[in-house]
């Protein structure tokens, strides 16, 4: 099969399931709903191992394509998931595993085989169990994890990469999108056209690297947890302390960018992607296409843009996410690049933000301050930090702010939650700032290369904002000036 006809393949699939699915069901898509699922057949099948589930949940989603097969085994060698997937059939949670397993976009642009995280973020549960098994199965074997990569990441980029190698890189990527509900999600709805490797899909794929990493590195000595156990660890956790991530040492799904890029960075992610592409091909006995032919042009730029969108740049949680309110007028287009970055502090809220469902509901509460009280357009920041390891849109990179008296038009103004007059924020929230998303604003052209850091204080009279301490901080940090 010729790179056409991989790529009209692909997109025919993709038709067809867009055409003949609809929407269905009253499950919730979160995270929560799963892992209670998964809990629910680990209670009904006692001393049932981690592997032995992951596999099932395989067979019951039909994940046997020949790269699988491959890496993890053949479906119909496996007893133990034969077994097991009979007692899913016959639990009460089955259709939901049926619907939450099968990953796809609606021709409507709805993204099926994606929940909802608790830290607010949207993950494809494919690669994630895929990792998961790849780990698992080491695990046992006493083995390093084997087709760890190309099974959450590589494949993915690959054929992303080359279905639309005429696009420029940006497009061969993302997007994110929307709930219709964080508090009962059941349907995510894309923002623009998806390719192979949606945002969703690309957070499954990283989170399956990381935990298949971990759990293949368990000690000879040590049991894997259960799978429940393993999901609640990395994406149910809860932050109490004040400095947020900080305090926290394991491995936890705010942090996916920077682990993922700790794991995967090291491996040439460039010939780990052609080699995936190759073992494709010769599983699916379909010819191979030369570097010569535009295949490692195409990968080469899509790596670089893959490591700028999600490991240079942090997450943001987009305004629909958050809960955001129209902007009351027409919003003003910026002139880009800016020369100018705003630090500031909120004074109030006083105190940090550590979840999902606090972050955003300060930023309602800072939206309907602005907006109601100020009589202004929209919440004045371009971007916010949270304490519990994201960043959320405000009036974005393109739209002019109200943060900075007569400065708007040339910086933007970001903020971090929490009074930072006698204490500093955490820092992970400042390292948010001042390292990824300054380098994503550079690299992306929203800010000049030789840009300017001020405190809100300097350019505005009669405020301490960000904070004596805070701004005594950021006076240390590199292209500040007084």
């Amino acid at each position: 099969m010729t790179l056409f006809g991989l790529s009209f393949f692909v997109l025919a699939l993709s038709y067809f399931f867009a055409v003949y699915s609809r929407p269905t069901g009253d499950h919730l898509r979160n995270m929560d709903s799963f892992i209670r699922a998964v809990q629910q057949v680990e209670d009904s099948n006692p001393g049932l191992s981690p592997l032995a589930l992951v596999r099932a949940l395989r067979r019951t989603a039909g994940h046997d394509d020949e790269m699988t097969t491959h890496f993890l085994g053949a479906l119909y060698n496996l007893s133990d998931a034969e077994l097991l997937e009979t007692a899913i059939l016959n639990a009460s949670s089955f259709s939901f595993f049926d619907k939450a397993l099968h990953h796809f976009v609606t021709n409507y642009g709805e993204e099926r085989g994606v929940v909802l995280a608790p830290d607010g973020t949207t993950v494809a549960l494919t690669p994630l169990l895929l990792g998961i098994e790849s780990g698992l199965k080491a695990k046992i074997e006493g083995t390093p994890a084997v087709g760890l990569f190309p099974l959450t990441l590589g494949r993915t980029l690959g054929l992303s990469f080359l279905s639309l190698q005429d696009f420029p890189p940006s497009y061969r990527l993302g997007p994110n999108g929307c709930w219709d509900s964080v508090d009962r999600p059941k349907l995510f709805k894309l923002s623009w056209p998806a390719t192979l490797a949606t945002d969703a899909v690309i957070n499954g794929g990283m989170d399956g690297a990381i935990l298949g990493k971990d759990l293949s590195n368990l000690p000879a000595s040590e049991q894997p947890q259960a799978l429940s156990e393993v999901l609640k660890g990395y994406y149910s956790f809860v932050l109490y302390e004040a400095q947020g991530l900080d305090a926290l040492t394991r491995h936890v799904s705010p942090r996916r960018r920077e682990i993922s890029r700790s794991i995967l960075e090291p491996l040439d992610l460039h010939s780990q992607v052609m080699e995936t592409l190759a073992l494709v091909w010769k599983l699916e006995k379909t010819e191979w296409i030369a570097l010569d032919n535009g295949v490692g042009k195409a990968v080469k730029d899509g790596l670089q843009e893959f490591v700028h969108k999600y490991w240079d740049c942090p997450e943001i949680i987009p305004r629909c996410q958050w809960g955001a309110k129209p902007y009351q007028s027409t919003p003003i287009p910026l002139s880009l690049p800016l020369q100018f970055l705003y630090v500031h502090h909120t004074y109030e809220p006083s105190s940090p933000c550590l979840s999902f469902p606090n972050c955003s509901r300060n930023m309602r509460a800072m939206q309907r301050f602005h907006q109601v009280d100020r009589g202004w357009s929209d919440i004045g920041y371009s971007f916010v930090v949270g304490s519990d390891g994201y960043i959320y849109e405000g009036r974005g990179w393109n739209h002019l702010g109200r943060h900075t008296r007569g400065h708007n038009a040339i910086g933007y103004g970001v903020s971090i939650i929490g009074n930072y007059t006698a204490t500093l924020p955490s820092r992970h929230a400042m390292d948010l700032l001042r390292h990824h998303l300054v380098r994503c604003a550079v690299d992306g052209g929203r800010l000049a290369a030789n840009f300017t850091i001020h405190g809100h204080r300097q350019v505005v009279n009669y405020t301490s904002c960000p904070g004596y301490t805070f701004y005594s901080e950021i006076r240390s940090w590199e292209h500040f000036s007084e």
